[in-house]
């Protein structure tokens, strides 16, 4: 599978960085992840120079990574700074240090050309760390390839059939989408309104209403690697005034960090965002539960059709409709990345 190597992509949680060696795979590069004494979080290529040793697989010494194997020691830049029975440095020896930006939450590398690593292109999360909001995470690893993910998130209607009795019910389904594509920013979004819908049992729990309500599912995705799922919820009739706050309605913002880890496998980082119990620790136990539950069933399906899709002759062909509106449209976007990316990862 080709990449889009010149974007940023999440690679962790940022409490999931800390001052024990941390190994990711991004777009088939293996990283070790680590934070200085200072605090600030560091990707460095996974593999000794002298003899590959993974480096996630040795120890840290201050500020510096000390190959477990022989011993190796390579400072935040990548450069090697110790080489054990010399004290001649070879030139070469260094491993690849990638630029990381911590936002929202969210631990983020570049992988590509390093000149073209604009931190202000990536787009923003902002619920993750606002304190009105109460937040559970997790991530979930796939053996499926990457494009396979984004289909899914792009196309809501599967809730109904694989996701009955958690966020699933009939007018997911029933109910016609809107697809529109920002070719400049580069933004797809996908909304899918329903003003008389049952509830399904993830918002009745969390939000204790009883009844039909009005639910809004308005996508937006920014390829290549940030999904966000703006929910509302209401009694059913409610909807936002036409001034002032929407205070009337619970809000959920879902977010899913799509990372492909190699060819045929991806990190699903998801979390779910609320502005509602904000203090109720139970009800933070039961979106976290019923949110895994729900991100475990999309990594069998996915696992599965990984292994039909590599299993089919080539040409094999698909049938889409209206509601892969939105999915076909991530894909030109992909593909487009794809194009103007001009560099390997740096090794």
């Amino acid at each position: 599978m080709t990449f889009a190597r010149d974007q940023w992509y999440v690679a962790a949680f940022s409490n999931e960085v800390g001052r024990d060696l941390l190994a990711r795979t991004v777009l088939g590069e293996p990283l070790v992840f680590y934070r200085t004494e200072s605090g600030a979080a560091v990707a460095l290529a996974d593999r000794c120079v002298h003899r590959r040793y993974p480096l996630s697989e040795s120890r840290l010494d201050g500020d510096t990574v000390v190959c477990g194997y022989h011993g190796f020691t390579y400072d935040p830049s990548g450069a090697c700074v110790f080489v054990p029975g010399q004290q001649r440095i070879p030139r070469t020896a260094r491993v690849a240090a990638y630029p990381v930006v911590e936002q929202d939450t969210l631990v983020w590398v570049w992988i590509g050309d390093r000149d073209r690593a604009d931190a202000s292109t990536i787009p923003r999360a902002p619920w993750l760390g606002d304190p009105r909001y109460t937040t559970v995470r997790g991530m979930a690893p796939l053996d499926a390839r990457y494009s396979l993910l984004v289909d899914n998130l792009m196309d809501l209607s599967h809730e109904t059939y694989l996701h009955g009795g958690y966020i699933g019910t009939p007018e997911v389904a029933n109910t016609p989408i809107t697809t529109e594509v920002d070719e400049d920013r580069g933004v797809v979004y996908v909304s899918r309104h329903m003003d008389d819908a049952e509830c399904p049992p993830f918002y009745a729990r969390s939000t204790g209403i009883q009844g039909r309500i009005t639910r809004w599912q308005d996508i937006e995705y920014h390829p290549p690697c940030l999904y966000v799922l703006h929910s509302r919820i209401a009694p059913q009739g409610v909807y936002p005034p036409a001034e002032g706050d929407d205070d009337q309605a619970f809000h959920a913002e879902i977010v899913y960090a799509i990372t492909p880890s190699t060819a045929h496998t991806t990190y699903d980082f998801w979390a779910v965002a609320r502005d509602f119990a904000v203090d109720d620790e139970s009800v933070s136990e039961y979106l976290y539960q019923s949110n895994h539950t729900v991100v475990m069933q999309d990594v069998t399906a996915l696992n599965i059709l990984e292994r039909v899709i590599t299993g089919e002759p080539e040409r094999c062909q698909e049938l889409s409709i209206n509601i892969d509106t939105g999915g076909l449209a991530a894909r030109r976007l992909l593909a487009r990345m794809v194009e103007s990316s001009t560099v390997e990862a740096p090794r």
